[in-house]
């Protein structure tokens, strides 16, 4: 059968399992766009920009497992999706991104929409193409989605030049085509002698501390992760982006770890004689000094990506492989524990320390709390970034995995209703709450076109502090309360900015008005904004400086 070169990226993504694509049209994939006209398989979704796209791609990927996609037009189309990219590629995201191209004839010549890509994104992608000629299509595409997934995930993007779409091949429809990738493989052979040692140094330790990051997740190990910290009884603490990836309700959990972590996870890996690090990688935001980092501690650490193991925290135990593959081998040869006065330790130092509500006025806490005493955790929620982000991890109770969405390496303001869309898209049916500060809502409140639209079941929360709150308090804490373009008056009425988009906004202005807003946005089936007015002055508590001790908390 002869198709062209744009339909036969569509047969080729159907060969994928791909079902949803995010984009926008511009000049350079007209001959793409013009096959989607006539596709039946493939649900598109137009968003409002393409950083919208790449951020809803991002939170489809998320929340499902699957692959994102992404389709953008050259030249600022290809480039407004790079901080999309770059959000991705931080966080470990699978993520295909199709950009149009000038014809071959034109590259190199300054041609209308030009832009080289290729070299624009190849820091931040796993691998990217620009194709050659119609006869690599298949394969491309296909070693695109394999690199995607592979080993550690991440973005990976197909610059396809517009004669290469609209050239035409014979072509004959299959079932998914069959390529040979194993000179791309670098899972590698678990070494059992690394899982032994671990073993060894778990069944030795009196005072173990399991700190597991997104990894966890990413790897489908959550039930893995709760069967050793049952077995051993160890304590467990997660990164901001291992948020869900262990039952905030359980008994061993003892919050996040970190600038904003709880004081019983730092203090715990301050005390702890050993560390278990799954699927994490020691940023800055948790091993702040390096020096005092876990300074009794021997450290196991597990990852599939051997380039982050002793990247920034000495290990005595390295484990290199897949966590849904070591942790069984892991829990068969430690010994069953028993609960110690470690455990003791570590539950007066939760009672001790709780996360308190020192919120003036309208209350972040007491918000966030209802909402999961509305919803028992059975809702998926999104974030910008700033005190809204931390706040939303800390005061919500998540039991599930993939049910807290956020970006985290790269720290994107904007990013969170994208990702609300893409992850309301990828789970139908599924009410998702995007936590936001008026500041990063401001940065992408274009998407509201993208929830109008559609009208996905997506609530926009919004905590409107008129100001840029987590520069704000850094500037109080830190610059001695130069607030340095960082207050705003009213300058957005978000009320009326919902209406301009048809969609219900609704004021809330103290914790009398909280349950009442946030059932009747619970039981609206279309989206809802809903605008908290909290005061400039709260902060984001418990803290630790930049640079200091975890165990030198501030609250």
């Amino acid at each position: 059968m002869k198709v062209s070169g744009a339909q036969l990226i569509l047969q080729c993504l159907k060969e994928q399992g791909v079902d949803t694509i995010f984009g926008y049209p511009g000049g350079a994939v007209i001959p793409l766009y013009d096959a989607l006209y006539d596709e039946k398989e493939i649900r598109h979704i137009i968003t409002a920009h393409e950083q919208g796209a790449t951020h809803a791609a991002d939170g489809y990927a998320r929340s499902t497992g699957k692959v994102g996609v992404v389709i953008a037009t050259s030249g600022p189309g290809a480039t407004n999706t790079v901080t999309g990219i770059a959000t991705a590629y931080s966080d470990s995201i699978p993520m295909v991104v199709i950009t149009g191209q000038v014809a071959r004839s034109l590259l190199g010549r300054d041609s209308f929409q030009e832009v080289d890509i290729t070299s624009i994104t190849s820091s931040i992608t796993k691998k990217n193409y620009q194709v050659k000629s119609i006869e690599e299509l298949p394969q491309v595409i296909s070693e695109a989605f394999y690199l995607a997934k592979e080993g550690r995930p991440g973005p990976v993007l197909i610059d396809i030049p517009k004669d290469i779409q609209q050239a035409f091949i014979e072509y004959e429809v299959e079932e998914k085509k069959q390529y040979d990738f194993s000179h791309l493989d670098n899972k590698g052979t678990i070494d059992i002698k690394q899982i032994e040692a671990a073993a060894k140094l778990i069944n030795e330790s009196k005072k173990p501390m399991i700190y597991a990051g997104g990894g966890i997740i990413i790897a489908g190990a959550s039930n893995e992760l709760l069967e050793l910290a049952e077995k051993i009884k160890s304590p467990v603490t997660t990164s901001l982006m291992g948020t869900g990836g262990f039952p905030n309700n359980h008994p061993l959990f003892t919050g996040m770890v970190g600038m904003h972590g709880c004081h019983s996870s730092n203090y715990g890996i301050t005390k702890c004689d050993l560390l278990i690090t799954l699927g994490a990688r020691f940023s800055d935001r948790v091993a702040s000094h390096i020096e005092t980092f876990a300074p009794h501690a021997k450290v196991i650490h597990v990852d599939i990506d051997e380039k982050e193991i002793g990247k920034n925290v000495r290990v005595d135990a390295p484990i290199i492989g897949d966590l849904k593959k070591v942790l069984p081998k892991l829990i068969e040869l430690v010994e069953e524990k028993s609960l110690s006065e470690w455990n003791n330790q570590i539950d007066q130092w939760k009672e001790q320390y709780p996360l308190k509500d020192k919120h003036n006025g309208l209350s972040p806490k007491f918000i966030l709390s209802k909402l999961y005493d509305l919803t028992q955790g059975d809702i998926i929620i999104t974030t910008e970034v700033g005190q809204n982000q931390v706040w939303a991890a800390q005061y919500y109770t998540y039991t599930k995995p993939r049910s807290f969405i956020s970006s985290g390496g790269l720290g994107t303001m904007g990013y969170g209703l994208g990702a609300a869309i893409g992850a309301s898209i990828g789970n139908p049916g599924k009410k998702v709450v995007n936590v936001a500060g008026d500041g990063s809502f401001k940065m992408n409140c274009n998407e509201l076109a993208t929830l109008s639209k559609y009208k996905p079941q997506v609530i926009q929360l919004v905590f409107n502090n008129h100001a840029l709150g987590m520069v704000r308090q850094w500037q109080e804490l830190f610059c001695n309360s130069r607030f340095s373009f960082t207050l705003f008056e009213d300058d957005v009425d978000f009320i009326k900015l919902g209406a301009a988009y048809g969609i219900k906004a609704i004021r809330i202005k103290s914790n009398d008005e909280v349950e009442a807003a946030l059932k009747e946005a619970l039981e609206t089936e279309e989206p809802v904004i809903l605008e908290c007015i909290i005061n400039e002055e709260n902060m984001v508590l418990p803290m630790v400086a930049p640079g200091a001790p975890i165990d030198e908390i501030l609250d």
